[in-house]
């Protein structure tokens, strides 16, 4: 945010509820609960921009905008990268293999974005 701020820039933060690929088309399949989940997760990214927003007074970005799906994380910041200027991931989430560096999500985002990415490490 930041970032965003000194440019005075848009920022858009985007959050997805990762969902389970169908066996036959690939595509996303929704499962009751799905929609709770993705607004959990918005109300969760929408109370952290609130919080990091507060912090920075009077130097804030142009705007924000948080958007919340359910979808496939990695294909979906790969997809927005066609049309962004810049976009800034965290170097691992929740996954298991904590040792590596990057994770899965990372690596791919890193490798296929059409766009400059940023790797915030964790801390």
């Amino acid at each position: 945010m930041s970032e965003a701020a000194v440019r005075n820039a848009e920022l858009t933060v985007i959050t997805v509820h990762s969902a389970v690929a169908s066996a036959w088309t690939g595509r996303p399949v929704a499962y009751p609960g799905d929609e709770d989940e993705v607004a959990n997760a918005r109300k969760a990214a929408e109370a952290a921009v609130t919080k990091i927003a507060d912090s920075m007074g009077e130097k804030r970005p142009a705007a924000v905008t948080v958007t919340a799906i359910n979808g496939f994380p990695a294909k979906t910041l790969i997809d927005v990268s066609g049309n962004v200027d810049l976009l800034v991931v965290g170097s691992r989430g929740g996954g298991g293999f904590s040792s590596l560096k990057l994770g899965s999500v990372t690596a791919q985002v890193v490798h296929h974005a059409k766009c400059p990415v940023v790797v915030v490490p964790a801390r």
